[in-house]
């Protein structure tokens, strides 16, 4: 193609693109920007990546035992879809808080290691729940894990989610 016959289609295309068909429109008004952590308990459920939180806007959680109805519930069916799973077992839990640490008690529950999904979920569901009930910040929350083996912890949440 010679240097005039591709300046041609160059000018051709550009007057093409700009005929699209688009109109240019004043500013428009988005919302109000996002700030701060999102409203209601998030419940955390093993995945091929980690654990993954996802949103129970209609559940409340007015003591932090109660997530532990939201997880032995399971994930909904779409959500199993994507991948998600409950790994906890189904043994007796109970939670505990005193300024932002959050001890759980699970005498029969073993870790399959420090850092397993089961654990994962357990953090970072109470930590959510802590951060609801108590306010305390979210980067402030240590959940310790006291089960048959011995305690683990205490762990934040951040070390279980993948970046």
């Amino acid at each position: 193609m010679t240097p005039a016959r591709a300046a041609l289609t160059c000018c051709v295309l550009a007057l093409a693109a700009t005929g699209c068909g688009i109109r240019p429109t004043g500013v428009t008004d988005g919302g109000t920007a996002p700030s701060g952590i999102s409203q209601g308990i998030r419940v955390y459920f093993a995945s091929d990546r980690g654990p993954r939180g996802v949103a129970r806007p209609d559940r409340t959680v007015n003591q932090l035992d109660d997530v532990f109805k939201l997880l032995f519930s399971g994930p909904s069916p779409a959500e199993r879809d994507e991948g998600l799973t409950n790994v906890l077992p189904e043994v007796d839990y109970r939670a505990t808080a005193h300024r932002g640490h959050v001890t759980v008690t699970a005498p029969r529950f073993g870790f399959t290691s420090p850092q397993d999904q089961g654990t994962g979920q357990l953090v970072c569901t109470l930590a959510r729940a802590e951060v609801l009930l108590h306010g305390t910040r979210p980067d402030k929350v240590q959940v310790t894990v006291v089960g048959e083996r011995g305690r683990a912890g205490p762990y934040q949440c951040q070390q279980f989610l993948v970046h």
